[in-house]
């Protein structure tokens, strides 16, 4: 653990897994944390890109480890040809050594969350199908089903066709070169695979799993805050609902939020406005989880009444 010169990080922390070095970024609050937060990015989505949001998370007494996925950002190696793992590994090898390193970092009696991103978010829950308890809620932002049938009109087609192009590609090539084709960043093949397959049939069959998935999901009864992003075409609210559809004995949170257009599309721009989403979790932590009303975040930033 070693301090870094990012003024928003406080400290790296390099967590070791199947022949992968994770890097995850600490960020500390100026006082005790309430609690800490792990946070799992988005396909192709390097953990700086959370830098400012968990210094918003920060200033609301919340401590923060956003890690670099498997052969993302500063983790390595980078994925490429020959690196053989999808959704079963990472939740099952990356996601508890992970938040063993949250829970060294900030003490085992600090209450600990998830927060997945998009991809971050639907691994976060395969592995939680397994281990509710190792959790004490889980956080979805902007992270839905990439079930087809959660999408309308072109979109529905364009999510259809397009995941299952670039698995076909990415069998071809033995990996998905996303960092040159402009979507999801340089992923494994078998992970695309694991994606495809999802976006096509809706159900969680990843490659090489032991367990049935979807009789395990609604075992999970811990509670849940989910946001979806108006304008978000990636994660709209009805893909967001399909996830939150996995868990029928969760408590469920439910938050739809509206935020400025600066430009760039909504499912990653929050994080530049993350105050506003930060502040919520905060509530919601206070709240104690008894929620399970929606409410819309107006244009402002602001939560509404």
């Amino acid at each position: 653990m070693t301090t870094t010169p990012h003024p928003e990080i406080d400290e790296f922390i390099t967590v070791r897994t199947q022949g992968f070095a994770l890097t995850a970024r600490v960020s500390r609050p100026r006082t005790a944390p309430v609690a800490v937060i792990v946070l799992w990015p988005a396909m192709g989505v390097k953990a700086s890109h959370y830098d400012g949001f968990g210094a918003d998370l920060a200033s609301k007494g919340i401590g923060v480890v956003t890690v670099d996925l498997r052969g993302q950002g500063d983790s390595v190696p980078e994925a490429g040809r020959g690196h053989r793992y999808g959704y079963e590994d990472v939740a099952t090898q990356d996601w508890p050594q992970v938040i063993a390193a949250a829970r060294e970092a900030f003490g085992q009696n600090t209450p600990l969350y998830a927060l997945g991103h998009s991809l971050g978010g639907q691994m976060s829950l395969l592995h939680l199908a397994r281990r509710p308890e190792s959790v004490d809620g889980m956080v979805l932002v902007a992270s839905g089903s990439v079930h087809y049938r959660c999408y309308t009109g072109l979109a529905r087609l364009r999510v259809l066709v397009g995941s299952q192009l670039i698995s076909l590609i990415a069998a071809v090539l033995g990996y998905w070169p996303g960092d040159k084709l402009g979507f999801g960043g340089r992923q494994s093949a078998r992970l695309v695979r694991d994606w495809a397959r999802t976006a096509r049939t809706g159900r969680w069959q990843p490659t090489g799993a032991g367990v049935d998935y979807e009789s395990l999901l609604p075992g999970v009864r811990i509670p849940v805050l989910a946001i979806s992003i108006e304008g978000d075409d990636l994660a709209p609210p009805a893909a967001v609902d399909g996830l939150c559809g996995k868990l029928p004995s969760a408590r469920v949170d439910r938050h739809h939020c509206a935020l400025p257009d600066r430009g760039g599309s909504p499912h990653f721009r929050w994080v530049r406005d993350g105050e506003v989403i930060a502040r919520r979790i905060r509530e919601w932590i206070d709240e104690g989880h008894d929620g399970g009303h929606a409410e819309e975040a107006g244009g402002d930033g602001r939560v509404a009444d």
